[in-house]
């Protein structure tokens, strides 16, 4: 029961941090692309200000620009901490203009997903990309001199 109770060797911890990364980051440009191919900007931005958001143009560029790069940058893990952040206020803009209303479950357009995109990014930003990610070998270029 001790074992239980103590953290994942570093190894496990360095991979389940890569897995999650990449797990989001991958949702994160798709959503981004979307915005921007598929709705495109002018067609987002139309969304965004049906649903109340102010600045619409420039929340959609916001929104589209940060799930694609924040995705990106959490894919390779660089600058986790500001990438994490920044989605995180990406998320919690899109549950309180497009789904604080709903409920939970995205099938109801409620804000599951964007919910726990945030709580994943947020856990990400405060704990760091880990050792399998270009923060952690900039870390350790760093500490080695």
């Amino acid at each position: 029961m001790k074992r239980l109770l103590h953290p994942l060797p570093a190894l496990a911890q360095d991979s389940a941090l890569l897995a999650a990364r990449l797990l989001v980051g991958v949702v994160l440009i798709a959503h981004g692309w979307q915005k921007l191919d598929e709705y495109t900007l002018a067609g987002t931005a139309a969304s965004f200000d049906d649903m109340g958001v102010p600045a619409a143009r420039a929340a959609a560029t916001f929104a589209a620009f940060v799930e694609v790069g924040g995705g990106a940058l959490l894919i390779v893990g660089l600058l986790t901490p500001v990438a994490a952040l920044l989605v995180a206020l990406d998320m919690a803009g899109a549950w309180y203009f497009a789904h604080r209303d709903a409920g939970i479950f995205v099938t109801e357009g409620g804000g599951e997903l964007v919910m726990v995109i945030a709580a994943v990014v947020l856990a990400i930003g405060a704990i760091g990309a880990g050792r399998f990610s270009l923060d952690g070998a900039l870390l350790r270029r760093a500490t080695a001199r």
